[in-house]
């Protein structure tokens, strides 16, 4: 419990710096600048381009349609949620089951990962169109491929690969002396993979499911831009940059709402590490036998 109080104290300061120092540059840095010849060194601090941290924080209450922007960000944020927690979980099973396959046969691995590592190189916006096009196609049980299907899948392309990696490394973690005890039980493969492999897994895994976490995020907001979804937080922030020609407020808070999105999804998480926790002791623990 003081561990994690130290963790969100030391969040809090953070935050509380990174304001700082954003008010420090609004009130040092020119509205328009600095420039050395053609060539701009330091932004714009105009309110058109970085307006004031309370200026993003009064702007919620504005109004917007038939509500206010606060509340658009709410159900903006809330539909890319359930789309980045949706990737998460997909994006979860695929990268285990890769794990466990690569880990099972050295052949798969020695073919595979290379392709899996080339894989992150593909520009998530040159993929999303694609992947809208081959769903356009699909259908599942009677019913059409729906847009935030393929937002889901986008997603989970980024957030299998931490998953993968973390996960194979975790497998074959567990010494061979410890690998050899079971087997002198008799111990079947499947056997050592639940009572060895697996929970000598997880303390590689849970900073995986991390990365995986802020990356689902990132690629259902970049996916919902490239397809042109909306509903979601990453349309909304488009929507509201198209507005931002005297005041980027609104911008600027759903930029911000886009982040907490990340943080929500990291916590939760946190709440599996907790689950888990009796296997994240010190490296050499957690995958021996018992």
């Amino acid at each position: 419990m003081r561990s994690r109080t130290r963790q969100v104290g030391y969040a809090a300061a953070v935050l509380v710096l990174v304001l700082g120092c954003w008010e420090l540059v609004k009130l040092l840095v020119p509205e328009r600048g600095v420039s050395i010849g053609d060539q701009r060194i330091l932004p714009r601090t105009g309110d058109g381009a970085l307006p004031h941290v309370w200026s993003v924080v009064t702007v919620l209450g504005e109004r917007d349609g038939g509500g206010t922007v606060g509340a658009t960000l709410m159900r903006t944020a809330g539909f890319t949620l359930g789309l980045a927690l949706l990737a998460l979980v997909l994006g979860t099973v695929v990268g285990v089951l890769l794990a466990v396959l690569m880990q099972r046969f050295a052949w798969i691995e020695r073919g595979l990962l290379p392709y899996i590592i080339v894989s992150q190189t593909v520009p998530l916006i040159a993929l999303a169109p694609l992947v809208a096009g081959w769903g356009g196609k699909i259908v599942i049980a009677g019913e059409p491929w729906r847009p935030w299907m393929s937002i889901a899948v986008i997603a989970s392309y980024l957030a299998f690969f931490p998953v993968a990696v973390g996960m194979l490394r975790g497998l074959q973690s567990p010494s061979k002396a410890s690998v050899e005890l079971l087997r002198s039980y008799s111990a079947s493969w499947w056997e050592t993979l639940l009572h060895l492999r697996f929970p000598a897994a997880v303390p590689h895994l849970l900073p995986a499911l991390r990365l995986a976490a802020a990356a689902s995020v990132i690629g259902a907001v970049v996916a919902e831009i490239s397809t042109g979804t909306a509903g979601g937080i990453g349309r909304q922030i488009i929507v509201f940059a198209q507005q931002a020609t005297g005041d980027a407020a609104r911008l600027y808070a759903a930029v911000l709402a886009a982040a907490l999105l990340g943080v929500v999804v990291t916590a939760l998480v946190g709440l599996i590490e907790l689950a888990l926790r009796r296997y994240t002791h010190p490296a050499g623990s957690a995958g021996e036998p018992r």
